[in-house]
């Protein structure tokens, strides 16, 4: 009989040690994708800083570069006008040696006036004092009525009474005369043109290249700054990799760990009721739709153990997937026809916003996130958006 007995309990409590068994390898395994999942949504919030940064920066690298470009083609025309002015300042300089080489001849000529009017003078005395040893009475007196030799010059009556070889000397002293003023009047208008267009010419020079000083000045400052965050964007975008590196490696660490969770043993037999869904968990409903405490709630409460695997009701669509208040960990998968199905107090998550999912996949699992006082999952069937009892779909 002893034997039999053995038999009989092995045979009775075999199953019950190998189902109490899964939960604890179910619950470690849960435990671990939870440790995981948070680190996998901090790593997804670095990447998401650092992809703001990197926009930021991107950004003022692009306006960087805008303002460089900008002030390039200010020193480009500003190159065109220097061009204009150089050409400008070669014609000036070039009319002022014309100017130079004018006031030499100007001041030759000027000399050779001047040594010509001596020479006339000379002769023109040498001949006053001819005329007056010829007892010339009438040309004495206009000689000494006279106020200067420039008034004997003018003096009609005094041309008119010597010979025509003395009127050639004293027109020729009168014409050299004028010419040497005339040659002393355009030497002053020639050196005075010349300072002007010195002065001209410094002035435009010094103009030019103090605004093209300030405009490179300018970029190269600029050009600095673009350099630093181009540097830093560089950084930044490596910090970036690293953590997509990062992210990689702990997803398909997840997925290695779901695929433990998900497999059948742990998720048990799918439950059907009359209605278009079937339960996301097996479990009993601990607390109904309608009001509670004092207020509304939304869905029903169905028990179960942290770490049981949560199916999709329906197939569909995740438009919602993360942390949302009190509902903690929370999924929200569309139907179509403005019907959706949500899974609240997750402790961790088996899909990704915006995938496909068929009815009865696993899409979660059961936790105590958000307000919750216990492990379970709160279900919700919504239409259009507004809640109502899920039961009348299970």
């Amino acid at each position: 009989m002893r034997p039999r007995i053995a038999l009989f309990i092995l045979l009775a409590v075999g199953p019950l040690v190998l189902w109490a068994g899964l939960p604890l390898v179910s619950s470690g395994q849960s435990g671990k994708s939870a440790r995981l999942q948070n680190r996998i949504d901090s790593t997804q919030a670095k990447i998401a800083r650092a992809g703001k940064r990197e926009d930021v920066l991107s950004t003022d690298v692009t306006a960087a570069t805008r303002r460089i470009d900008a002030l390039q083609a200010d020193i480009n025309g500003l190159q065109g006008r220097q061009n204009v002015l150089q050409g400008d300042l070669d014609r000036k300089r070039t009319a002022l040696n014309r100017i130079q080489d004018d006031l030499r001849g100007q001041r030759a000529r000027l000399a050779r006036a001047r040594a010509k009017l001596s020479l006339s003078r000379r002769v023109l005395s040498r001949r006053l004092l001819e005329l007056y040893k010829a007892d010339r009475p009438d040309i004495v007196t206009v000689i000494l009525n006279s106020k200067g030799f420039a008034d004997l010059l003018e003096r009609g009556e005094f041309i008119q009474r010597i010979n025509d070889q003395d009127q050639r000397v004293i027109v020729q002293t009168r014409v050299i005369r004028e010419v040497a003023q005339r040659a002393s009047n355009r030497l002053a208008r020639l050196e005075d043109r010349q300072q002007r267009i010195t002065t001209e010419v410094l002035a435009r020079r010094n103009q030019v290249a103090g605004v093209k000083l300030n405009l490179v000045g300018k970029r190269g400052a600029i050009a600095g700054a673009r350099a630093d965050k181009a540097a830093l964007l560089r950084r930044v975008r490596g910090t970036k990799s690293e953590l997509q590196e990062d992210l990689a490696a702990m997803q398909r660490e997840q997925a290695k760990i779901q695929g433990i969770l998900t497999s059948p043993g742990n998720a048990g037999p799918i439950r059907r009721g009359s209605g278009r869904f079937i339960w996301p968990i097996n479990g009993s409903l601990t607390s109904p739709f309608g009001p509670r405490w004092g207020r509304m709630h939304n869905g029903i409460d169905i028990a179960a153990s942290s770490g049981t695997p949560i199916r999709a009701a329906d197939g569909g669509t995740v438009v919602l997937i993360g942390p949302t208040g009190g509902y903690g960990n929370y999924t929200c998968v569309a139907h179509g026809g403005g019907v959706s199905t949500c899974y609240a107090h997750q402790s961790a998550f088996a899909t990704s916003s915006g995938a496909n999912v068929s009815q009865g996949q696993v899409i979660g699992y059961v936790g105590s996130t958000g307000n919750s006082t216990g492990a379970h999952l709160h279900f919700e069937v919504r239409i259009g958006g507004s809640p109502v009892n899920p039961l009348g779909y299970l």
